[in-house]
């Protein structure tokens, strides 16, 4: 199963405040960990919601745009990780080994299509498969740009 792990923003991550070299250590080393063991897919961090936007739509579909930054930082997400595991048990297991001192941290299960049931017909169903793909040759691509770029 997969899962995306929330980390929470906090008045740090909020203020811009970049993490020390020995936290990026801890991370970089948990993160080698994951890595290791097949469990992480993917992960980032992101920067403050002072350089965010925010698009409210209405039941008409009318969309307001809002800057950031935003106030309400408990609600605030400051980076993710995409997991692949067993259980929502194997990855508590996993974000308890995690170099966290502080805040809180979000674990949810990434649907799939049988969660949908009857809504999600065929058709759509090979329509996301397709937009998978795309996806995937595309990651392939950039991937390629990467390395042809790393080694000039």
């Amino acid at each position: 199963m997969r899962v995306m792990v929330l980390v929470k923003a906090n008045e740090r991550s909020e203020a811009g405040e970049m993490p020390t070299t020995e936290e990026l250590d801890e991370m970089g080393r948990f993160n080698a960990e994951l890595v290791k063991a097949g469990v992480m897919l993917v992960g980032e961090g992101l920067v403050s919601s002072r350089e965010g936007k925010r698009v409210r739509f209405d039941n008409s579909g009318s969309s307001t745009v809002i800057d950031g930054p935003f106030t309400e930082t408990k609600e605030l997400v400051a980076g993710f990780w995409i997991w692949e595991v067993a259980s929502l048990e194997e990855a508590v297991e996993w974000l308890q080994r995690a170099p966290f001192r502080e805040g809180e941290v979000e674990i949810r299960r990434v649907s799939v299509p049988e969660d949908f049931g009857d809504a999600f017909t065929p058709e759509q169903q090979a329509a996301e498969q397709g937009l998978r793909d795309r996806i995937a040759e595309r990651e392939a691509e950039i991937a390629a740009e990467q390395s042809a770029h790393n080694g000039q």
